[in-house]
C-alpha cells in the first residue's frame, strides 16, 4: 500500500525519474534572488491571474516578508496579494483592523491586495475527507487561476513550524474555514472555535487535507517558496515573538510542496549550532507539537514526496 501511495504522489507531482522532487535553493535572500528561484521552476505565471499568498503579520510583529523583499517578484508576476482574516483576536481578526496592519506593514504600496473572504466563503473538494469533508476558503478565490505561494519559514505555536503547507491551508482558508480546520472538521465557526479544537495529529491531518485542497484546485498553475529568515520559534501571528536564535539560512522552492517543507526541517534539524545560531528551540517547539506529521500525512494522501534533490541555483 504504501509503495502505491508514493507512486500517486510521484504521478500528482511530476516527479524526476529517481522519484525525487527537486527542491531550488539560494543562500542570498534578496529580491533578485525571489525573482530568480521563481524562473527557476519553469513554471511562469504569464497571462494568468496571479494570487502571491503571504501572511500580511500580526501588527507589532517585526519577521514577517517585508514588501520590500518580495515586490520585484510581486510585480514580476503581475500578482495580487491575498490573504483572509484570522480566527483569533488580534489586529486582523475583522476587516477594518486587517486592512489597517496591511496599510501599517506597508503591502498596498507595492501591488493590490485582496482580502478573499472580506465578502464571505466558498467550499472547494478535499481527497482527504478523513477528518474535513472539504475546504472553506475565502471567496475571491475563483478570482485567480495561479498561485505563488510566498511563505515564512518559522516556528508556530500549534503546528510546530509554518511552512508553505500550512500558508496552503490555514492561509488559504477563511476565518471560519480555519475554525474548520482547527477542529478537524467538528466546528466551522470562529464563535466557539477555542471549545472545539481538536487532537493534535487530527488537526495536523486537517491541515495536510486542506493544503491538498487547494493544490489541486490550481493544478499545475501553483508554485511554493519558502524563505528561511527571522526564524523564531513563533508564528508571524504572533504581536509579541521571542527571539530570533537563527542566522537567515536562504530561499528554498519547488512545486511539491511536501519536499519543500520536508527540507526546510531537514535544515533546521541537521543544523551544526553555533554562535549566534541555536537551533534548540525550533527542533524542541517542531518536536512538542508533533510537527512533520502533517508533511508524513501529506506525504501518505499523495500531495507530494519525502524524497528530494536540493538543486543550489547560486552554482
Amino acid at each position: 500500500m504504501k509503495q502505491v501511495v508514493l507512486a500517486a504522489a510521484a504521478i500528482v507531482t511530476g516527479l524526476c525519474a529517481f522519484g525525487q522532487s527537486k527542491v531550488y535553493m539560494t543562500k542570498d535572500i534578496s529580491p533578485e534572488s525571489l525573482v530568480k528561484i521563481y524562473k527557476a521552476l519553469g513554471r511562469p505565471a504569464d497571462n494568468h491571474r496571479v494570487a502571491v499568498k503571504i501572511s500580511t503579520g500580526e501588527s507589532g510583529n517585526p519577521n514577517y516578508l517585508s514588501p520590500e523583499l518580495i515586490k520585484d517578484l510581486v510585480q514580476e508576476v503581475n500578482g495580487t496579494i491575498v490573504e483572509c482574516n484570522t480566527a483569533y483576536n488580534g489586529k486582523r481578526n475583522t476587516f477594518d483592523a486587517h486592512w489597517q496592519t496591511v496599510k501599517e506593514h506597508g503591502f498596498d504600496s507595492i501591488a493590490p491586495v485582496d482580502l478573499m473572504d472580506e465578502e464571505g466563503d466558498m467550499k472547494i473538494p478535499v481527497k482527504d475527507r478523513r477528518h474535513i469533508k472539504y475546504d472553506i476558503v475565502g471567496s475571491h478565490l475563483p478570482r485567480y487561476d495561479y498561485m505563488v505561494n510566498l511563505a515564512h519559514f518559522k516556528g508556530h505555536a500549534m503546528g510546530g513550524f509554518g511552512g508553505v503547507l500550512k500558508n496552503a491551508s490555514i492561509g488559504v482558508a477563511s476565518a471560519d474555514g480555519k475554525a474548520y480546520i482547527h477542529s478537524a472538521g467538528k466546528h466551522d465557526k470562529v464563535e466557539g472555535l477555542w471549545d472545539n479544537i481538536a487532537q493534535q495529529d487530527l488537526f495536523l491531518e486537517s491541515m495536510a487535507s486542506a493544503a491538498q485542497g487547494v493544490h489541486d484546485y490550481f493544478g499545475d498553475n501553483i508554485i511554493y517558496i519558502n524563505v528561511m529568515n527571522n526564524m523564531s520559534v513563533d508564528c508571524d501571528c504572533a504581536a509579541h515573538p521571542s527571539e530570533v536564535l537563527l542566522k537567515d539560512y536562504g530561499i528554498l522552492a519547488s512545486t511539491d510542496p511536501v519536499a519543500l517543507d520536508k527540507a526546510c526541517v531537514d535544515i533546521i534539524f541537521n543544523m551544526q549550532p553555533g554562535e549566534g545560531n541555536d537551533n534548540k528551540p525550533l527542533i524542541e517547539r517542531i518536536n512538542s507539537r508533533h510537527g512533520t506529521h502533517t508533511i508524513d500525512h501529506a506525504a501518505a494522501i499523495g500531495l507530494g514526496s519525502l524524497e528530494y534533490e536540493i538543486v543550489d541555483i547560486d552554482k
